[in-house]
């Protein structure tokens, strides 16, 4: 079986409705669901509850479950102009960025499986700051290709329990760039998460 891990509810929702008639509905906050083939978890957002509750989610259901992988699907916000905004991407790497300056980083840039042979592949950087300088934003364009807050947190701990994580993001904008349909983009891209993952589902429930 096969989790998925989701930050926030507003991502999740239009998946949540349309998964077998909204049979995860009532998925809240901090909150796992699962049926026969897939088990869906609510983190929160941030790195802190991103930990948390996806190493409670593993402590729990891992065993009794059978869980063989995690899936980390949400939003992000591109570095780079190759991922337009709409664009469904996976982290083939994710590091930790807001430690990062240390000269022997504590959480080491890890490697991810990527079973989507369709989707662009791309860097995560995972920090819970925002570049606000354009020296700090150059400095993260040169190497990495997204950023979010979440994902470095469930790979980690995924892989603590000796399971693999894949990555999907939905690019909702560009650092340091406004949108004036903001609302609009985050609806498009919750409702292409929710595509994406009903269109996977075989897939992923095989895997």
């Amino acid at each position: 079986m096969i989790g998925i891990v989701f930050s926030t509810l507003e991502e999740a929702q239009p998946f949540l409705q349309r998964y077998e008639r909204g049979r995860f509905s009532d998925l809240m906050e901090g909150e796992s669901l699962h049926d026969d083939h897939v088990l869906v978890s609510l983190t929160g957002i941030g790195k802190i509850k991103s930990t948390l509750r996806t190493e409670r989610m593993l402590q729990r259901f891992r065993q009794t479950l059978g869980l063989t992988r995690v899936l980390h699907i949400g939003t992000c916000t591109s570095l780079t102009d190759a991922l337009a905004v709409g664009t469904v991407v996976a982290a083939s790497q994710v590091f930790e960025g807001d430690r990062i300056e240390l000269s022997t980083p504590t959480y080491p840039r890890m490697p991810l499986e990527v079973p989507f042979a369709d989707l662009p592949r791309g860097t995560l950087v995972t920090q819970d700051h925002t570049a606000q300088e354009e020296t700090e934003l150059g400095y993260w364009q040169r190497i990495a290709d997204m950023t979010d807050m979440a994902g470095y947190a469930v790979a980690y701990v995924t892989a603590t329990h000796g399971l693999p994580c894949h990555i999907v993001k939905v690019v909702t904008g560009y650092m340091q760039t406004p949108d004036d349909h903001l609302l609009q983009t985050l609806a498009d891209a919750h409702n292409a998460i929710a595509d994406f993952l009903l269109a996977e589902m075989r897939t992923l429930q095989a895997a």
